[in-house]
């Protein structure tokens, strides 16, 4: 299938190393113009030797000032803004009572208002063509328990955020939608980490857990997030799309 989407004007968050390279590999593929934000330098330049013709971007994203530096270059050097994809994100601490109230604040700013500052942004440059599309990538622990609080509050929060974002931004051609990814298994993420400490507990967990029998890929995340951004997905707006193997206990 024909995304249309070559020549088009991508910027990835977390696009370093895991389900965020991939995205961005997606939309290499595709013919698309792209440009990743990371914190680490390393990681950084493994993915512009992996991926190729990608430009790099080095900023911490909790920071605000950092993301309005960084999205100012990307005008400077694209000119225009097509497609946002808000990956960045990570998890904190433990269970409530024995997590401080810095690591909330921790996990807010970087899982969730990275990508409201950075969508408010983008807005502003996609309304002046009338056109564009932001994906904020969110989990399934995000509309039901599981997982770390810190994480799952703030992803709830980003699901909540991009429904009240689409629903104002659709009259200006503008489409706001989520992907929440279940349990993916890469080098550099939690699973991988845990599958070697406790390989017979993760193998458990997956035969008990996931109705697919595997984890997933980061690759099969990425897939979704291209066609949401394609034209091809014009009529989905404001909504959260599980892709988890079976794995979320939700009916809808």
């Amino acid at each position: 299938m024909n995304l249309q989407l070559n020549g088009k004007n991508v910027l990835v968050t977390g696009g370093s190393k895991g389900i965020g390279k991939a995205i961005a590999k997606a939309f290499v593929e595709e013919g698309a113009n792209v440009a990743i934000i990371a914190r680490d330098l390393v990681h950084l330049k493994e993915a512009k030797k992996e991926l190729g013709n990608i430009v790099l971007y080095q900023a911490d994203l909790t920071e605000k000032t950092e993301r309005e530096r960084v999205f100012r270059q990307f005008i400077h050097d694209f000119g225009s803004l097509d497609i946002l994809i808000n990956n960045a994100g990570g998890s904190n601490g433990s269970s409530v009572m024995e997590t401080d109230l810095s690591l909330f604040y921790e996990a807010m700013e970087l899982n969730y208002f990275s990508a409201v500052h950075l969508s408010q942004l983008a807005v502003r440059e996609m309304k002046k063509k009338q056109s564009g599309s932001i994906i904020n990538i969110t989990s399934i622990y995000g509309r039901e328990s599981g997982g770390k609080v810190t994480y799952n509050n703030a992803k709830a929060a980003l699901i909540s955020f991009t429904k009240a974002l689409a629903n104002e931004v659709a009259p200006y051609g503008i489409r706001v939608n989520s992907v929440a990814p279940g349990s993916v298994l890469h080098p550099t993420g939690n699973w991988q980490r845990r599958l070697e400490e406790n390989p017979e507990g993760i193998r458990k967990f997956v035969q008990e857990q996931i109705p697919a029998g595997r984890f997933g890929t980061p690759e099969e995340i990425a897939n979704v997030v291209v066609f949401l951004a394609s034209n091809k997905a014009s009529w989905i707006v404001g909504a959260t799309m599980n892709v988890d193997g079976g794995q979320s206990k939700m009916n809808f």
